[in-house]
């Protein structure tokens, strides 16, 4: 059945009890690096840290009371798999979710900390689903659609209504896309109520979903390639989801890996907000220049989640890092003689360079037997404070092989 206006507002009625009203504060710092008016809805601030809740506490309050009893399935990579756990709990509905062996595993054990039975099967969501399917056969469960479900879209419109009544000088607003449910229902209450709002999806260049079935003109799988944005690789767009965006988004941009990496980086040190990588993706957009349109604009970006993996996140962070001129590793030709390694880390520490790691190569180093190579890994202010570093080495004598 078709999802209107209606229904996205009864939903928010709904779930009001059960779901925190995120706020929606202006950005100053990320203002200034995008040009745009910037303000973040912080989803991530969900118990569950993400938007999923939503639709996950509409569609299990709208079960008939038998179904409540029996209880729900769903196959998802972890944040809707989350929320199902959550308000199943608060309502008192057993939830089995069944995720695929990428899924995040802060997400599987989070998921079965809230009471969640969680089955990990699966090469991609197609199996896990596969395998949801299995146990609404055998045990007469109710699958509940991560992204396609109306009651799930009608849900997840709720937090468009939400940055309407939020931000009253709105221009646009930038989201994410994964299996669609999140950008249908925004765009369906942002539309149906201030039409003249513009709704821009994004998707990573490994994913593109939306994009794909734009082209083809239904919903088509996607094979699926490693991304960081985990939350956007479903590898189909919903069809009911796909019906109600492709006529209400505006536009539609595909921003690469590195750019969603720098963005949660930015979100940390700018925001202090820890964010995933699916929640990354509408300011990776601003950030890599693709919509310049909204310059000086009023721009409200959805921050969906902040379910990141420690251990990503590390990595994300000292790519960043690398990226900004703030880590830099080269390789530096020394003496094997007393004072040859002393005399490089002056030069370092006279550039106000910081030594992070030294390791001492001998045995690659080449003919000559009192010579050694000293790999350095160094923290730096910037790309420039890099080059005048490497300046200074080879100033004093010292040739270096620097890593890319």
């Amino acid at each position: 059945m078709p999802v209107t206006l209606s229904d996205i507002r009864a939903a928010h009625r709904r779930i009001a009890s059960g779901i925190y009203l995120s706020p929606c504060p202006e950005s100053i710092p990320l203002s200034e690096i995008t040009g745009a008016r910037i303000v973040c809805k912080l989803d991530n601030l969900q118990r569950t840290g993400s938007f999923k809740e939503r639709g996950a506490r509409n569609a299990l309050l709208r079960l008939p009371p038998a179904k409540k009893k029996r209880g729900v399935v769903a196959a998802s990579a972890g944040n809707h798999a989350l929320g199902l756990a959550y308000h199943g709990h608060l309502l008192g509905i057993p939830v089995s979710v069944v995720m695929p062996d990428y899924a995040p595993l802060i997400k599987i054990t989070t998921c079965q900390k809230l009471g969640a039975r969680v089955v990990v099967q699966g090469r991609d969501f197609t199996e896990a689903r596969a395998a949801a399917d299995a146990l609404v056969r055998s045990e007469g469960l109710t699958y509940v659609h991560g992204f396609d479900d109306p009651d799930i879209i009608a849900g997840q419109g709720t937090l468009g209504l939400e940055i309407l009544q939020q931000v009253p000088d709105l221009d646009a607003i930038v989201c994410p896309i994964g299996g669609g449910g999140l950008i249908a229902g925004v765009a369906l209450a942002v539309k149906s109520v201030r039409p003249r709002v513009k709704i821009i999806g994004v998707e990573s260049t490994n994913t593109g979903n939306f994009t794909a079935a734009l082209q083809a003109g239904h919903p088509v799988t996607v094979a699926r390639r490693p991304t960081l944005a985990d939350g956007l690789a479903p590898l189909v767009v919903g069809p009911n989801s796909f019906s109600l965006a492709r006529s209400r988004i505006d536009e539609i941009v595909l921003v690469p890996e590195r750019w969603i990496a720098l963005a949660v980086l930015r979100m940390l040190e700018l925001e202090k907000t820890v964010v995933e990588g699916a929640a990354a993706v509408p300011l990776a957009a601003l950030m890599s220049g693709q919509l310049p349109k909204l310059r000086g604009r009023r721009v409200a970006l959805v921050i969906s989640g902040g379910n990141i993996d420690p251990g990503v996140l590390s990595r994300v962070i000292g790519k960043g890092l690398v990226h900004d001129g703030r880590l830099t590793r080269f390789t530096a030709k020394v003496s094997d003689r007393p004072g040859g390694l002393a005399g490089l880390t002056r030069v370092i520490a006279g550039c106000g360079a910081s030594i992070q790691d030294i390791v001492h190569d001998r045995a690659f180093s080449g003919p000559d037997v009192y010579a050694a190579h000293a790999i350095c890994t160094v923290e730096t202010r910037d790309h420039a404070h890099v080059a005048a570093l490497h300046r200074a080495l080879k100033k004093n004598g010292f040739p270096l092989v620097v890593a890319k």
